[in-house]
């Protein structure tokens, strides 16, 4: 006998309650809660196909760790350096991937270059686009796996139908917020359909240790639409950065069970896809056919990678009677205090100037490093004086003035090294311990002391 209840859902943390409340006592927010009918019937797994080593739950016995046999980790190739970095060296059989991104951001484009270079049978589900729309946009990217099924539907249980007779290796699902199962009665996007067919696909992954890939939607706040419980149910959260306007894109791994959660990977959107950049310094860094002020360098590290970034600074008079302090790739309020720590700490008078700073490349980064090389290119277009360009930057400053260490100095000089630059300034709190390299490393103490050799 199917019984119809009625609940009602925060739409911002998934919380549920029996009738209508203004603020959610999970999450504090006000009017999320939505009505929603829910259908609970007794059922079958669709997914259950028949795994020959899964034990029934009657069967698990508590283990002791001497008990349990360790087993080398095996993982699946992607064919994809930036995105093996990101998932921690391949995928892992079994595994639940969620990407989410804003819309346009690339995040099919990723998965479905990830299908059509894999060597084994992959699944690709879409509740999006038609299938000759995805065949378009493959024939774009370039067509390398024979063994990649495309199918569009929205039907959890007609999915596992497909999934039981073609026994893919990988499945992409693009994307969850379109999928709708018939045990629960609202619409597709709902939290309880979204929290019910992402534990479906997390149940199939872990019996039949199938990876799926589930790509998510992302409300107007940044965060991936549905309930939080859904980031909490997933092995691996990836988030795809980036602004449209510019080519390139960051993969940044939110959350992973199986590698680090610090790694990111760098791509470039052209016109027949998503490229990997292997070795991003080199075209964050911008051609000059002549010195300009106003510009430095900088060795930030972005999760655990190294990176050489251009930092650019226009200082000019204020037109108006309140100066303009605007950021583009670094925050804000930092900038209103490397200002005050300029003009308060170094005397430099910046209070009647426009200051405008600028990643170059469309990155944002939140470096502390990044401090010592801002600072320079500010210093650089208030006195319209051209840095040398052989020069890198690496240092945080704090309220007295004073350049302060900063983490992985080592693999900053490395990259500086590697690049070509002949010193590197850093902090003299960095020292201890430095491995001698061929680059000349330049320790300060406070930003005064860099103005004596950093013009050309």
């Amino acid at each position: 006998m199917t019984k119809t209840k009625s609940s009602f859902f925060c739409q911002n943390c998934g919380a549920s309650a029996a009738k209508f409340i203004g603020k959610c006592p999970a999450c504090g927010e006000w009017n999320t809660y939505v009505e929603e009918v829910i259908v609970k019937e007794t059922k079958i797994s669709e997914w259950n196909v028949g795994n020959k080593n899964g034990l029934s739950p009657s069967k698990n016995k508590p283990k002791t760790f001497a008990q349990i046999d360790s087993i080398q980790e095996m993982r699946l190739p992607t064919y994809d350096d930036e995105l093996k970095r990101v998932l921690g060296g391949g995928i892992v059989p079994g595994s639940l991937v969620l990407l989410g991104g804003e819309p346009g951001i690339g995040k099919s484009t990723l998965l479905l270059q990830m299908a059509i270079k894999s060597k084994c049978k992959v699944l690709y589900l879409s509740g999006e686009e038609s299938e000759s729309q995805i065949k378009m946009r493959a024939e774009r990217v370039g067509i390398t796996n024979n063994e990649c099924y495309i199918l569009s539907a929205t039907n959890v249980q007609a999915i596992f139908q497909v999934i039981k007779e073609l026994e893919p290796q990988i499945v992409i699902i693009d994307s969850i917020q379109t999928l709708y199962t018939n045990y629960i009665d609202s619409s597709p996007g709902s939290i309880s359909q979204i929290r019910e067919c992402a534990a479906e696909f997390l149940r199939f992954a872990k019996e039949t240790n199938t990876p799926v890939f589930l790509i998510g939607h992302i409300t107007k706040d940044g965060v991936i639409a549905g309930p939080k419980v859904l980031e909490h149910m997933v092995d691996t959260v990836l988030q795809f950065e980036g602004d449209r306007h510019h080519t390139y894109r960051i993969l940044r791994a939110i959350k992973n069970r199986f590698g680090s959660s610090s790694e990111i990977g760098i791509y470039e959107m052209i016109q027949t896809g998503l490229r990997e950049v292997p070795n991003p310094s080199e075209i964050l860094i911008t051609q000059r056919s002549q010195p300009l002020s106003g510009i430095s360098i900088t060795a930030a590290i972005e999760g655990m990678r190294p990176l050489l970034v251009e930092t650019q600074a226009l200082v000019s008079s204020a037109v108006y009677g309140t100066p303009q302090r605007n950021s583009n790739g670094f925050d804000l309020r930092r900038l209103s205090m490397l200002l005050a720590v300029l003009e308060k700490r170094c005397g430099f008078f910046l209070g009647t100037q426009d200051v405008f700073v600028n990643i170059a490349g469309g990155l944002k980064l939140e470096d502390p490093a990044l401090d010592l090389g801002i600072a320079v290119a500010i210093l650089s277009s208030f006195h319209n004086q051209v840095v040398n360009p052989s020069i890198v930057f690496a240092g945080e400053i704090g309220l007295s003035g004073e350049i302060r260490a900063v983490g992985k100095v080592e693999q900053r000089i490395s990259e500086a090294e590697k690049l070509g630059f002949k010193s590197i300034v850093i902090s003299k709190f960095n020292q201890k311990g430095l491995i001698k390299s061929k680059i000349e490393v330049i320790p300060v103490s406070k930003v005064d002391e860099c103005i004596d050799f950093i013009w050309i």
